[in-house]
């Protein structure tokens, strides 16, 4: 059937704001908001990347970190006291150990409660407060010392020195949390289009294209919707590789992919949503849940004749977040070339571990007929 191009306009201006915007209706040659509002703009890239790299250079209230920087501490103390004393040092270590150990807590627990403000500090004033920081808490961990008379009672040289020494312990470890931040830090355009590249398959893509192309002449408003929907996922695609959205923004954006799959799979895709409330708050990096859910479609849905089952939850426990993607598993072994999906699993792996350190957790397992994967992360 060819479509008259005198006829009249099939949108009419009574339909819903979000079918044919302005921008897009036949005729008008005009960009639409939506490349509108992804215009290129250098200084504001930079201004995102140096506070992102802010961000993770200060956040020290990971559990991991924090235990790293503790042990780093101790082992510098253990060479040092090997260097300066030898082995007959070692049986007074207990006491250095512990002030080291009681002097690195005090400067990380100020340090992570003045993240906020820190991160709005040029560079050169977060390296002194970090070291302004690492000389108080070096004198308030040796002042039990003092004060029980377990070490002779200080002068002011040796005041200097333990103020001098917490200093330098506390440049090691700001240097470290920059190197740490400066080696995650997206600096290079290709490194971030590689990133791209593999957060969003190209067969997702075609996917979709074909299923807009296919509704296009008999349900075209079906075809605008499931282009509209592309255009969300690719816009956080889009997003800086740095930055980190809310479960809502999340969850939103996997209901935009599964909207695009139901209008593929129709009935055989049955979808089941169990969200709590209060867990949107919780931070994660963007297009998390959408490999996951396209995973479910891809080994659950689309080998099977009778489809399957696809059950989103998100809930909270234990002052946690857990994130889980349910399907049921074909009765039929899995065809050629459609097992794995690795690459994407690793990669949304590593992005949590990049955002949340070790207090986020990802497994995936198979279990009574079913495919089960998990995110456990900080609310």
């Amino acid at each position: 059937m060819r479509t008259d191009p005198h006829a009249a306009d099939p949108f009419p201006e009574t339909r819903p704001p979000s079918v044919w915007p302005s921008t897009l209706r036949p005729g008008e040659a005009r960009l639409s908001s939506t490349f509108a509002e992804s215009r290129f703009d250098p200084l504001a890239e930079e201004r995102a990347r140096a506070e992102a790299h802010a961000a993770v250079a200060f956040d020290v209230c990971h559990p991991g970190l924090a235990l790293r920087a503790v042990l780093g501490v101790q082992v510098v103390l253990a060479i040092g006291t090997l260097v300066a004393r030898g082995a007959a040092g070692w049986p007074a270590f207990g006491g250095t150990a512990f002030a080291g150990l009681l002097g690195t807590l005090l400067w990380l627990l100020p340090v992570c409660a003045l993240k906020q403000p820190l991160r709005r500090l040029p560079a050169p004033a977060r390296a002194g407060v970090a070291l302004l920081l690492g000389a108080l808490a070096a004198l308030a961990g040796q002042a039990p010392g003092w004060w029980l008379q377990i070490v002779a009672a200080p002068d002011a040289a040796h005041v200097l020195g333990v103020a001098l020494a917490g200093a330098g312990l506390a440049g090691l470890l700001w240097a470290w949390l920059d190197l740490r931040a400066r080696i995650w830090a997206p600096v290079d355009a290709r490194v971030r289009l590689a990133e791209l590249q593999s957060r969003i398959r190209p067969h997702f893509l075609f996917n979709a294209l074909n299923t807009a192309l296919a509704l296009v002449r008999h349900d075209p408003l079906r075809a605008e919707q499931v282009l509209q929907n592309l255009g969300d996922l690719f816009r956080a695609a889009l997003a800086d590789a740095g930055a980190s959205i809310s479960l809502d923004e999340e969850l939103a954006l996997a209901r935009a992919y599964l909207a695009i799959e139901q209008v593929r799979f129709g009935h055989r895709l049955r979808l089941e949503w169990q969200v709590d409330t209060g867990v949107g708050r919780a931070r994660v990096p963007p297009l998390m849940l959408q490999p996951l859910v396209e995973n479910a479609v891809r080994h659950g849905v689309e080998p099977s004749a009778r489809g399957a089952q696809v059950v989103v939850r998100a809930a909270l426990q234990r002052g946690q977040v857990v994130v889980e993607v349910i399907n049921t598993l074909p009765d039929e072994p899995a065809l050629p070339g459609t097992e794995g999906h690795g690459m994407a699993l690793h990669n949304v792996r590593e992005r949590l571990r990049l955002l949340h350190d070790v207090a986020a957790h990802f497994e995936t397992w198979r279990a009574e007929g079913q495919h089960h994967a998990r995110v456990v992360i900080p609310l």
